[in-house]
Order: C-alpha cells, then structure tokens, then sequence
C-alpha cells in the first residue's frame, strides 16, 4: 500500500493540535521532564497535609464551567476544554475517519468526555487533575467509574469504595496501576465519580510516575473536599 508523506504529516499535526487540548501530553504521559529528586520531594513536603485553595472552578464565569464546583490548589492552572467542538473539527479534517478516531481516543474515555484539565506544573509537579463529564442518563456513578477505568486499559489492582464529598455529593472513588506498555512502567492513578442532574461527573488524577502522583494528592482531597453541585 502506497502511504503519502503529506497525508502522514497531516496526521502528525493533527495529533499535535489535538494534544495539545489535553494540556501538551496524552492521556498517560503527563510530561516529557521530570525534576529532580530533590525538587520533588521539596513540592511534596510544601503540599503535605492539605492543600491551599487557590480558587474555585465549576461556576458561571470560571475557567471551567461544569456541573460541579471545587477548589483547586494555589499555583494550579485551569483550563477549559471545547471537546464537542474539537471532535467535530476532527472529523471534518482531510484524514476524515482517521482524524476523528484519534480525537475520540484523546477526548472521550468511556461513557465521559474531557471538560476539564488542571495543569499541576505552575505548583512544580508534572501531572493533571481532569475532569470529564457524561450524559444526564448515566446516573450510576459505580458504573460510569468502572465503564472509565475500563477504557483506559492496562490497568490493574483496582480498589473501588463509595465516598461522601465535602460537598454534599455522593459518589465512588478508585485507586489502581496503570502500566504503559510503551514505557515499561507502572504506576498509580485515582478517580472520582460523582451523579449530578446534568450527569456523570469524573475526577481523574494521573502524574507521570506515582511519586509525582502521591505529592499530588492534597490537591486531589481538596478537590474531593469541596467538590458540590454548581
């Protein structure tokens, strides 16, 4: 089969422009550096016990409006992700089927879609709190959450429990490995479901290895903390 040089350079740009919606990584890979050790375990130790609000997200007006609300951590960067108008670019793109397989596979997982990703690198970490949302029928938050994990593939020792938000919301939380088959290695991730009018809601938090996973984590509690209905 003969394979032109543009339509495989139009496929790389696509890939680009895509990836860079979800914050200049994919889905498994949350940076292409990573700190020193001494670095990271300083950020760790600046976020030990909790974190500090810098801000809520969810509402009219903020970076990200979603169904819910919660606290991000201080230094952490929110952005606003146009997937439904992403996709359909995509699959208007010359590559036609091609070009909208591969946004489906960077802005859909499972029955949820990206909404939104906060960028932990301004806080000195490399990782991603995103958040995706689903459709109004999708009401049980359990299966929504095992549907996610699912489609991610890879994955292994998953540790499912039903947990309460500060906020009032009532949902399920996972903790289980993720191992990359490009890289090798294997390493934590954690998700929250939560059922809200307007749908299924999601928090993912990846990192690019479980140590910058673990120093994360105060800005994943204090999300979970505050997490409420918009």
């Amino acid at each position: 089969m003969q394979v032109r040089m543009g339509s495989v350079r139009g496929r790389v740009i696509q890939a680009v422009v895509l990836v860079a919606v979800l914050g200049g990584c994919g889905r498994h890979d949350d940076g292409a550096a990573k700190p020193s050790g001494s670095t990271s375990a300083k950020g760790a130790g600046a976020e030990s016990a909790a974190a500090a609000s810098g801000g809520t997200i969810g509402t009219a007006g903020s970076a990200c409006e979603l169904p819910v609300s919660f606290d991000i951590a201080k230094h952490w960067k929110a952005k606003g992700i146009a997937a439904e108008k992403e996709l359909s670019k995509a699959s208007k793109g010359s590559d036609g089927d091609l070009s909208g397989a591969l946004a489906d596979s960077l802005l859909r997982q499972g029955p949820v879609t990206a909404a939104c990703e906060v960028d932990a690198k301004p806080a000195g970490h490399i990782g991603f709190l995103r958040v995706w949302t689903g459709r109004a029928q999708d009401s049980d938050a359990r299966s929504v959450l095992r549907r996610f994990v699912a489609a991610e593939d890879n994955v292994s020792k998953e540790k499912y429990r039903t947990v309460s938000t500060g906020g009032g919301l009532h949902g399920v939380e996972v903790e289980y490995l993720y191992t990359s088959k490009l890289l090798d290695e294997t390493k934590k991730e954690r998700a929250l479901a939560v059922a809200t009018p307007d749908g299924p809601v999601v928090l993912h938090l990846g990192g690019m290895d479980t140590e910058e996973h673990e120093a994360m984590l105060p800005a994943y509690e204090l999300a979970k903390r505050t997490l409420r209905t918009a």
